[in-house]
């Protein structure tokens, strides 16, 4: 049964004449009565009766007028929030970080939105970048790191918000000839060994950068995508390793920064187009952009 129809049904109920209704809903009463005919056959019973020159509800008509109360009521419910979903932040938004950034992220995120409202779902995914676009089928927000010297593109259909821009310093154990240099130049790290990580990583373009600049591949001996494995190379002396100057170390090495190139990831939160208008969406995005503020800020 059409929801205008059984508006007009209810209409009828409380106003008593098909003019009264007509005049209510700014319809001719010939429409009106057309279309309360339409609603008795969709019924398959009948509605209405004639009384004197109008007409009134039979038993089955006052029935479906309860039941178009229940109808309206909920529709009402529905579209109040639906608008309290456009003007307000609420729900759920689901995230997918690489993995040092969700270890740097997720966690006050989930609070500081929650806080608002906001459950934030999140999981760490180590892809690359690229991978983005199609992991935004599954998720809301795809929070992603690439070598700053990475200017492609993500194309008119997604949106990028930049949080952050981390420099890279190598990672020394504290005996290391260079651990006690305040800063090291490229030329300096020639014939090293390296503990790097799977191609298309953002590391491993950082290292394709180096390359560029100095005109000889770094030597790397080991891949391996988690930082805190990478530690324990550095420290058992295998090779150093480039790190996120924000990543938390859990053993006792030496950062050492890079003085004549700035090498550095910079951490995008993509997005569909548009998806930003969605108030959770929205407030997720401030969120993550003041949590990326609040780190910058305390490491420097």
């Amino acid at each position: 049964m059409d929801v205008h129809r059984l508006r007009m049904l209810r209409e009828l109920a409380d106003h008593g004449t098909v003019a009264a209704v007509a005049d209510v809903l700014s319809m001719t009463p010939s429409a009106v009565s057309q279309q309360l005919k339409t609603l008795q056959r969709e019924a398959g019973v009948t509605l209405l009766e004639p009384a004197g020159r109008r007409v009134r509800l039979t038993d089955a008509g006052r029935v479906l007028v309860g039941h178009a109360d229940h109808v309206l009521a909920a529709l009402e419910r529905a579209h109040a929030d639906m608008d309290s979903y456009r003007s307000t932040p609420r729900g759920q938004v689901t995230v997918s970080f690489f993995p040092s950034g969700a270890a740097m992220l997720l966690a006050p995120l989930i609070g500081d939105a929650g806080a608002h409202g906001v459950e934030v779902l999140g999981r760490d995914i180590d892809v690359p970048a690229a991978h983005a676009p199609q992991q935004l089928t599954e998720f809301d927000v795809v929070v992603v790191h690439r070598d700053d010297r990475d200017t492609s593109s993500w194309g008119p259909r997604f949106s990028s918000t930049v949080l952050l821009r981390e420099p890279l310093d190598v990672l020394l154990w504290p005996t290391h000839s260079l651990a006690t240099r305040p800063r090291v130049d490229l030329s300096e790290l020639a014939g090293q060994d390296w503990v790097g990580v799977a191609g298309g990583l953002m590391v491993d373009d950082a290292f394709k950068s180096m390359a560029t600049l100095t005109g000889s591949s770094p030597r790397i001996i080991q891949r391996v995508n988690d930082f805190r494995v990478a530690e324990e190379l550095v420290a058992a002396r295998i090779g150093i390793a480039l790190l996120p100057r924000y990543v938390t170390l859990a053993r006792d090495l030496v950062r050492v920064p890079i003085g004549d190139v700035r090498l550095a990831r910079r951490i995008e939160a993509v997005t569909r187009a548009g998806a930003e208008s969605r108030p959770a969406i929205a407030l997720v995005l401030a969120q993550l952009r003041a949590i990326a503020a609040g780190i910058v800020s305390t490491s420097e």
